[in-house]
């Protein structure tokens, strides 16, 4: 399994990641907020997503950052959304 190996706060807007295969991914908070794997954001039955992009700004930044267990990240927005757990595995299909 690919995992981070360091997490960088570039600015409150954008983080990268560095994985354990050498590889490195940029992220900022608008894209991974717009990618928010939620059940308020993704219709947990269906799996159509509910969010529409247009209504996350591209300024959007990150409020906190906190690792979850060993698998994945939890990011707190600046439009108080905080609720999605980011694997690992999703967040390099992202990147």
């Amino acid at each position: 399994m690919i995992e981070p190996t360091q997490i960088i706060e570039e600015s409150d807007r954008e983080i990268s990641v560095n994985w354990s295969d050498a590889s490195e991914s940029k992220y900022t908070a608008a894209q991974l907020r717009r990618a928010c794997p939620c059940a308020g954001c993704i219709n947990e039955w269906t799996g159509e997503k509910m969010l529409r992009d247009e209504t996350v700004h591209d300024d959007l930044s990150f409020s906190l950052i906190t690792i979850v267990g060993r698998y994945a990240l939890n990011f707190h927005f600046s439009d108080q959304h905080d609720s999605g757990i980011y694997s690992f595995e999703y967040l390099r299909k992202l990147g």
